[in-house]
Parts: C-alpha cells; structure tokens; sequence
C-alpha cells in the first residue's frame, strides 16, 4: 500500500502546521523551502532549498508528487501553466490562483459574480489617481495588485496632494489598485474548503480583529452577526470557489457594512490555509491544515463542525522576549486549557512568531477568554504577564 506524495512550495508556519496532519493521514510531506532557517523546515524532514521563481527548481521539486501545493501566492503563474503542461498536478491551478496574486484580476472577477465589492479602479498613473479620488471621495485606499500582505503594500491616500505623492509607486508597478475606503464596523472571515471534483464545506464566519494591517486575533463564530449576514457571507465564498474552480483552502477576507446591500463587502481573497482559519486547530472537528490536504487530493472533506460555543485565536507577535521558551513555564500555567502553537522562527518587532488558541463554553465567557488568551500570548511575546486588557470587541473602525 502507499500513501500520496504531497510537495508544497514554500517553507513558511503554514507548510509547518500541515505537517501534523499528514503525519496523522499517513501521508509524505515535502517543502520547497526558502532558506534552511524558514518555519518547515525543522518539521519536515524532507525540504530542499530552492527558489520558486526559477522554474527548473519547481520542475525538479516536482519530482515523485502526487500534487503540488503552495504556502503562498508568489509562484509566478507563467510558471504554474508551464508546470501543468508539464503533467504536475498543480492544487489550486493557476486559473484560480490568479485570483489570489492579483488584486486586480480578483476585482473584475467579484464584479463579474456580482458579488459584493467597494468601489474600485485600475490606475495607471498619479492622474488617474486623483481623478478617482475626486469622482469617489477621499480618503481612498492604493494597493499593489501583486506581493502585498498583512498590511505591505497598501497606503491611504486622503487628499490630491498626497496622490502627487504616490509617484515611486507607479513607477515601480503599474497599473495600481485604487479603491474606496470602505466603512465599516469590524473584518470578518469566511472560510471554506473545495476538492477538483467540487465537494465543498464551509467553516462558520468568523470576526477578525486587525493590528497595524495584521491579524490580531479572531472570534469563532461572529458574535451577534444576522443570520442573514452571516449565510450570505458563506454563500459568496462557496460560490466563488465554484466559479474559480478553486481546490484547496479559500479564504475570503469581509468587511461587515450594516444596512447596505448584503450587510458585507469583499476585501481580499487567500488560496491556501489562513491565519483567519487557525482556531480550526483546536476549535473544529477538522483543522483548515487536514482540510486543504483532503482537498487537493480530491479525498472527502471533513466536518466542519465548531467544538465549543466560542473559540479564540490570538496571535503573538515579536517583543521583547527573545528566548520564547524561557517563558513556557509561566505561560503554560497561567492557562492550563490554552493551545499554544509556535512556528520555530527567531524573534523581530512585529513578526508572526505563533499564536494560541482557548476554548470557552458560553458566548457569555468571549471577553474573559479573549483576556486569557492574551495572557498567555503576552507572557510568550514579552516574558512577563501583559498589563493591557484586550480592545472591546467592537472597537476597531474604518
């Protein structure tokens, strides 16, 4: 008997978390790796170093697959279509990927579906900015269509003036992504699943707080969303991943808009595993890491069943403590029923280090879980207990 053959290009925490569930399918996991020093690779025994921007390394990676998968976005989609050509089972393939690596081609797609979107442009220049800023009102967003996240490669514009400013953007990357500043009243998460043969299941919408433009922490379920809401959000995510002919993981980033249309807007879309989709570890019958192998792999998903009324993912970031588990003992105590989960990465101000997930057993208990969370998130982060309680629930506004 053998078991498949996974590669996944692509060395990051999110090839390191699916390595626990292969492990437990039976299956062999190997990653393209950045670097010897990048998250995976001390969790996957297999993991050549290589540049996936080359193509010879990507062909020669894909040797002995069953199916190849990514970490991230930024395999160059010429590549992608040259490696199916070349009979690689690419999951999700480079006709839906592209949706996730270009925030452009992405936009036109959601109006096509007629789905949900802010008010956008491609623009091509400083002009065509401030045109667009003035027909749509500022302050308006500018994003890079390509190789931004967590917050890289996004600027507010507020006025002419500023837009004036934007001239080493263009210059760099032409056209941009100008959008209206959309107002809301928090970021929301729709998670779902899809195999090749287009079984899909979804995960409950979830309500994702934003520090500096990276995930902070995520509450599952959204508390007090409509119902309405909430199966309109899950509806869109399952049918773009129709539409797209995704496989695998999609993620599909919202912003909740009260009294206006569906009540949500789409921001941005993610093929892969997500950091929105990390409570599903400890929070749901099957990990968004279990899920994404079944999918490219065309096996049946499994449920997505929530294990607990609330459940709390809460990132941590680098701070000052820089021997991370120095700080075990104190964290772990202070929270007997906290998941902690760690990506091997050495410390710098502001990196995704790891997080850690707490179940609670009423809606009722979400602010005295999300304050132990952070307790133990903050021991880890800093070495000592955290003095600041965590932002209302409600706080973060456009």
């Amino acid at each position: 008997m053998t078991f498949p053959v996974i590669g996944v290009v692509g060395g990051g925490q999110l090839a390191r978390m699916m390595a626990p569930a292969a492990t437990a399918l039976g299956f062999e996991l190997r990653v393209l790796a950045e670097g010897e020093d990048v998250s995976a690779v001390p969790a996957v025994p297999s993991s050549p170093v290589g540049d996936y921007k080359d193509l010879q390394t990507l062909l020669k990676f894909s040797q002995g697959l069953d199916v190849m998968t990514f970490d991230h976005e930024h395999v160059p989609t010429a590549h992608l279509r040259a490696l199916q050509e070349a009979g690689v089972n690419v999951q999700p393939g480079p006709d839906a990927l592209v949706h996730a690596q270009d925030k452009l081609v992405m936009r036109a797609a959601i109006d096509r579906l007629e789905l949900p979107n802010p008010v956008w442009a491609s623009v091509a220049n400083v002009a065509e900015l401030i045109s667009f800023g003035e027909d749509t009102g500022w302050p308006v967003v500018l994003k890079t269509p390509r190789g931004g996240y967590d917050g890289k490669g996004v600027r507010i514009i507020s006025t002419a003036e500023q837009a004036a400013e934007t001239t080493e953007w263009f210059e760099a990357m032409s056209p941009l992504l100008a959008e209206a500043k959309v107002e809301f009243t928090r970021e929301l998460s729709a998670l779902v699943a899809r195999t090749p043969d287009g079984e899909a299941r979804a995960w409950p919408v979830v309500h994702t707080i934003q520090v500096d433009g990276v995930c902070d922490e995520v509450i599952a379920p959204a508390l007090d969303i409509p119902v309405e809401v909430a199966a309109a959000a899950e509806d869109a995510a399952l049918r773009i991943a129709h539409e797209l002919g995704v496989t695998g993981v999609l993620a599909v980033e919202l912003f909740e808009t009260p009294g206006t249309g569906a009540g949500f807007l789409i921001n941005e879309l993610a093929m892969r595993p997500h950091n929105t989709g990390h409570w599903t570890q400890d929070g749901s019958v099957t990990s968004q890491f279990e899920q994404h192998l079944r999918a490219v792999l065309n096996l049946p998903l499994g449920a997505t069943d929530v294990l607990a009324p609330v459940v709390v993912m809460k990132n941590f970031l680098g701070g000052d403590n820089h021997d991370l588990f120095s700080a075990f003992p104190l964290a772990l105590a202070s929270e007997p029923a906290a998941k902690v989960h760690c990506y091997g990465k050495s410390v710098r101000p502001g990196r995704k280090i790891g997080h850690v997930n707490l179940v609670g057993s009423s809606t009722a208990e979400v602010d005295d879980v999300r304050r132990r969370a952070g307790t133990v998130a903050g021991i880890i982060r800093d070495g000592r207990v955290p003095a600041e309680e965590p932002p209302a629930i409600f706080e973060e506004k456009a």
